[in-house]
């Protein structure tokens, strides 16, 4: 299967919209190559600004350059931005509904080398918690590019996160996308698999060994964590009656959060969660450390075991 990097689609997606749009801007906090926001360096050097490694003056900038009209796109590491400019992106940005657009690179343990400083593994909470945030999470390149078109398009802040390594491409060009809508990618009958970023291809994979196992998993991809598709969820939870989420972020607040507050209030079915168990990540190869952590297939597949046991 064809590996290409999540980054490459949101360098690919501004490249685009600066093309397009005469009121985007790019800010970067001196992580250009990282973010692949050095291509709009390049390109469109009148609509790139980097204001260094200081991440709470780089929310700061871009929620004024939104107030005079510009469609800001904020680029740098997810737990940076989510971390260290957080008060910014609460008071400010949230707080006054400001149109800034937030790009969270080196999500998720599949960072690597780069070790537990740089590897964002609770960004999603931070952000899903804060009234006005919109988040996403893509599942490959593709879906990162069209995610970060899409966010252009609507008022109001949002978060798209998104990992450094080359990922598995499990969609394409004409996959059909929708911010509001989750991805059914599979349909089964005997268990939901919840899933997004890389785990999607990791949910996938699973599936193909359940059914050769006899179980019939359902595969949805839940891109967009906050607004939570409810519609889709419960559907899909009812329908099955077991669920098992998987997602490369801390089991607390992300998807895994999500999910169950949602079920726990429409649908009650039995959950398992695949994601980091309350750890701090540490460097190693990607792969290596997913099944270190833990978010391989074949922990997926020991989750619907699990799961259907309670089901």
């Amino acid at each position: 299967m064809e590996r290409v990097p999540m980054r490459d689609g949101y360098g690919k997606a501004l490249l685009e919209l600066c093309r397009l749009h005469d009121d985007v801007l790019v800010l970067d906090a001196d992580v250009a190559k990282s973010t692949r926001t050095e291509w709009i360096r390049h390109e469109y050097p009148e609509k790139y600004i980097n204001v260094g490694i200081s991440e709470q003056d780089l929310v700061g900038t871009a929620a004024g350059l939104s107030l005079t009209g510009f469609v800001p796109f904020v680029s740098t590491y997810g737990v940076f931005l989510t971390g260290r400019a957080w008060g910014q992106i609460r008071n400010t940005v949230c707080y006054n509904n400001l149109n800034v657009k937030l790009g969270g690179a080196h999500a998720g343990i599949s960072v690597g080398p780069d070790g537990a400083t740089h590897q964002a593994l609770e960004d999603i909470a931070l952000m899903r918690v804060i009234p006005h945030m919109m988040v996403i999470t893509p599942c490959d390149w593709w879906e990162t590019y069209k995610a970060t078109l899409a966010v252009y398009d609507i008022k109001g802040p949002s978060y798209v996160r998104f990992g450094r390594n080359p990922a598995p491409v499990v969609t394409d060009k004409d996959t059909p996308f929708d911010l509001y809508k989750a991805a059914i990618f599979r349909d089964g009958r005997d268990v939901t698999l919840f899933a997004n970023g890389l785990m999607v291809h990791e949910a996938l994979t699973a599936a193909d060994e359940l059914d050769r196992q006899g179980i019939s998993a359902r595969v949805v991809n839940i891109h967009t964590v906050k607004p939570l598709d409810l519609d889709t969820v419960c559907t899909c939870a009812a329908e099955t009656g077991a669920v098992v989420v998987c997602e490369e972020h801390q089991i607390m607040g992300g998807l895994g959060g999500a999910i169950c507050e949602a079920l726990a209030q429409h649908c009650c079915v039995p959950v398992e969660l695949v994601g980091i168990q309350d750890r701090f990540g540490e460097s190693g190869k990607p792969d290596d450390l997913l099944k270190a952590y833990n978010l391989s297939s074949s922990d997926v597949i020991q989750a619907v075991h699990k799961v259907l046991k309670r089901k």
